[in-house]
């Protein structure tokens, strides 16, 4: 984990590569209660019966269930100290890419494209990658905008 000593020290990341998080599973369960959550319940995410029989042979992750694992696995990344509270900004740009099927494994793979100085604060653009494990392509390219407040 790259720790970063305060915004100060932060406002100097442009460009750092943050590497890869840890592999997490995309499980049913998981999928349920997001679906629950979001009132979403479409066949191909809930249905495991008929999304066998589907395009992409089970069922799969919402796209914004893959996008809401953002933050917990660029926690794993990297950490900025001394603020008061660190707030997402917003998205830039997201590309749904590949469907993460169930039972996939999951990363975020990251870099900090840019660091604007802020009165009191600090907003970088991160590019993420949601790589799914043994795929040729990625769930998810991401450009996500965090801010941080001293």
């Amino acid at each position: 984990m790259k720790v970063y000593g305060g915004i100060a020290e932060f406002a100097g990341a442009q460009g750092d590569v943050l590497g890869a998080s840890d592999w997490i599973e995309v499980d049913q369960p998981r999928i349920n209660a997001f679906a629950d959550a979001t009132g979403d319940h479409q066949w191909i995410h809930v249905d495991a019966e008929r999304a066998a029989g589907g395009p992409f042979g089970a069922t799969i992750a919402h796209g914004f269930l893959t996008l809401s694992l953002l933050p917990p696995l660029l926690n794993q990344l990297y950490r900025v100290d001394d603020v008061t509270m660190a707030v997402n900004y917003g998205l830039d740009k997201v590309r749904f890419v590949a469907p993460v099927r169930v039972g996939s494994k999951v990363r975020v793979a990251a870099k900090v494209l840019k660091v604007i100085p802020l009165d009191g604060a600090v907003q970088a653009v991160f590019e993420t990658v949601i790589e799914v494990e043994g795929a040729e392509k990625p769930a998810a390219v991401v450009q996500s905008i965090i801010r941080y407040v001293a």
